[in-house]
């Protein structure tokens, strides 16, 4: 499903130029070059960042690599929990994308999950760099406690974040609208998130272009992408 924000404004640069920028963006190389288990060691601020996070096996690592067109840049395993760290990838000397650990897997010892815990409040706290926050929800199964609970520290954060169902061509197309439109509704209690939904499939490239797009719509918006790339 299209994001509404692809529509432009009376001051903004038409869609299509913000729909090329983003497949040019991402068309560069994109290179793992930093893995962070703890706030002390994470990379220097370079370049501006985006995020994403989600419960475990919800795709984020297959949402990364269709959006750069990869198949192995960032790891996908049937096995939840792998993500164990924060990983950062370089988009061309553009940007840095963030692969965060998942969420809401119950092997994971208590332990480990109040040290990701802690690494992720800290990491959403004091990073500038962070523009945005692209959290995934499996479009099959929609908002589950844990995923209300990941919003809430976002808010108490004031990290922004915009909500990505995946998995989207599991939805039966005639409930895909209605979908997308009770995960916006939800979203109104949230101060800090975006208010569009964006539905995407990994499997057959639907929402990959509409991702590409929001995120080049965003870098221009704050001045770090010109159109031209």
């Amino acid at each position: 499903m299209s994001d509404p924000e692809g529509a432009a404004g009376p001051g903004d640069p038409p869609a299509r130029d913000l729909a090329e920028a983003g497949r040019l963006l991402f068309a560069r190389e994109c290179l793992f070059f930093a893995g962070a288990t703890s706030v002390e060691i994470l990379p220097p601020i370079t370049r501006p960042e985006i995020a994403f996070a989600g419960r475990s096996n919800v795709g984020k690592s297959s949402l990364v690599n269709a959006m750069t067109g990869r198949k192995t840049l960032a790891r996908v395993s049937h096995t939840p929990g792998r993500t164990q760290q924060l990983n950062f990838f370089d988009l061309g000397g553009h940007l840095n994308i963030v692969d965060m650990p998942g969420y809401g897997y119950a092997a994971v010892s208590k332990t480990k999950i109040a040290e990701w815990g802690v690494l992720i409040e800290s990491y959403l706290r004091g990073r500038t760099s962070l523009q945005r926050v692209y959290l995934l929800v499996d479009a099959r199964h929609g908002f589950k406690e844990v995923d209300h609970a990941q919003m809430t520290a976002f808010d108490r954060a004031a990290a922004s974040y915009q909500v990505v169902l995946t998995k989207g061509d599991a939805v039966k197309a005639a409930d895909r609208a209605a979908r997308v439109a009770e995960t916006e509704a939800a979203l109104a209690k949230h101060p800090a998130a975006y208010p569009q939904v964006i539905l995407t499939s990994s499997e057959t490239g639907a929402g990959i272009p509409e991702m590409r797009e929001s995120v080049a719509r965003l870098l221009a918006e704050r001045g770090a992408l010109a159109l031209k790339l």
